[in-house]
């Protein structure tokens, strides 16, 4: 599966707690990546200073469902399960 070109679910929902530039203490679940452009498209995509986090993470249909939507609220429920209590 490829990314969805404009949905940026992943670069929304989830918490990151590796610097990236920007944002030097990582993002909060829920917070827009200050990398996401307007167009809902990563601004470090292919750049060495991507987070490695951000490398690693593929879509695929159970965390993408079927649009953007979906998606948002897969990773978001993922988040929340995944939380520390």
């Amino acid at each position: 599966m490829n990314c969805r070109n404009g949905c940026g679910a992943c670069c929304i929902a989830p918490s990151i707690s590796s610097a990236i530039p920007g944002m030097p203490q990582g993002k909060p679940a829920g917070v827009r990546c200050i990398q996401l452009d307007e167009a809902n498209r990563c601004k470090l995509f292919g750049k060495p200073e991507r987070p490695e986090v951000c490398v690693r993470l593929r879509p695929q249909i159970s965390m993408c469902g079927a649009n953007r939507d979906e998606a948002l609220r897969i990773l978001i429920a993922l988040e929340v399960a995944s939380a520390p209590p």
